[in-house]
């Protein structure tokens, strides 16, 4: 027994050696918006040591003191009530979760995936004449498609972003839902079919980072991984360049073949798109022949509203004077 807790305690150095060679991306991210979060997980982390480490820390105390072997700790076992500690117990919680609700409250809106960035950094506004790049991202079956409408290029399974210029990410998904994330650039945030979510990030520093779904979804889950890079303006417009002179055409029938459920799919790349494909993609309409959604829902919504008149209408016509009355009384108003 005693052999078998100094081996296990001979291997936490080697364990702890190990450990040093993860990239914890979450807490080194390279994001702004990354960075905010993270700050946030530190100050609720400091927040709620506050009490963890002074519990713990008086376990051992108390345990220590009050051990049966110490004769020369005070017994009272009529002790029942202290209004100091009552209120240390109550007051410090107390105080805690205000901070916290008070830096959840205001986060909360600040990293709103849906709220347009104000600025680059901690440091450096967003200059007045920057262009934010929208990019188009679509979980398909078990892969990313990333359309750049201002460019006319799409790309699956990798994608790219000049440094600190913003990026307005629209997210759906083809069918089963998924969960878009960077982890060193910003929160996840779902993909699902038929809906559209939203996410402003910007990278602040150059390099290749990971991008994954974070949402089971299917036997290709382990697969749906692709690569993020982040690059000096030079490096992006290049990018693009090799993918106008690399890529076919996508279009509703390449669309097609490429929703079709796959595995490990390989980086591919498109130099020309069908600049309404995103919009199909979205109203489930991509099909020839297909009704699409906001149509369905137009559709759905003048029948309601011609519904609604009709009773008004009908009322309308009773309120007016002679309207069930005999023609003779009529002709006497």
């Amino acid at each position: 027994m005693i052999r078998s807790k100094l081996l296990k305690l001979s291997l936490l150095p080697a364990v702890a050696f190990l450990l040093t060679g993860c990239n914890a991306v979450l807490l080194n991210p390279s994001g702004d918006v990354a960075v905010q979060q993270r700050d946030l997980i530190y100050l609720a982390t400091a927040l709620m040591l506050i009490v963890i480490v002074p519990v713990m820390i008086a376990t051992v105390v108390f345990a220590w003191k009050y051990r049966a072997s110490n004769k020369e700790a005070k017994y009272d076992p009529e002790w029942h009530h202290s209004t100091k500690l009552e209120l240390v117990i109550w007051s410090v919680p107390l105080m805690i979760i205000i901070a916290l609700g008070s830096v959840t409250w205001v986060t909360t809106h600040l990293l709103d995936p849906y709220r347009p960035l104000d600025r680059l950094d901690a440091d450096r506004p967003i200059p007045a004449e920057t262009r934010t790049l929208t990019v188009e991202a679509i979980a398909l079956d078990w892969k990313w498609l990333f359309i750049y409408p201002e460019y006319g290029i799409a790309t699956v399974n990798e994608m790219a972003a000049p440094v600190d210029r913003p990026i307005e990410f629209k997210i759906t998904a083809s069918s089963v839902m998924n969960s878009f994330f960077i982890p060193a650039l910003a929160g996840q945030v779902y993909a699902m079919a038929g809906m559209q979510t939203k996410l402003h990030a910007v990278i602040n520093k150059p390099g290749v980072f990971d991008g994954m779904s974070a949402n089971y979804s299917g036997a290709g889950f382990s697969g749906m991984n692709f690569k993020f890079h982040g690059l000096d303006h030079a490096g992006f417009d290049q990018w693009i360049a090799k993918a106008r002179s690399a890529g076919g055409d996508l279009n509703r029938q390449t669309y097609l073949e490429l929703e079709r459920p796959s595995h490990n799919v390989p980086v591919q790349r498109y130099a020309k798109v069908d600049p309404e494909l995103y919009e199909a993609i979205l109203n489930r309409c991509v099909v020839p022949g297909s009704v699409c959604m906001k149509d369905i829902m137009m559709r759905d919504a003048m029948a309601n509203t011609a519904k609604a008149a009709k009773p008004a209408e009908a009322g309308e016509m009773r309120a007016m004077p002679g309207m069930g009355a005999s023609p003779a009384h009529a002709a006497h108003n």
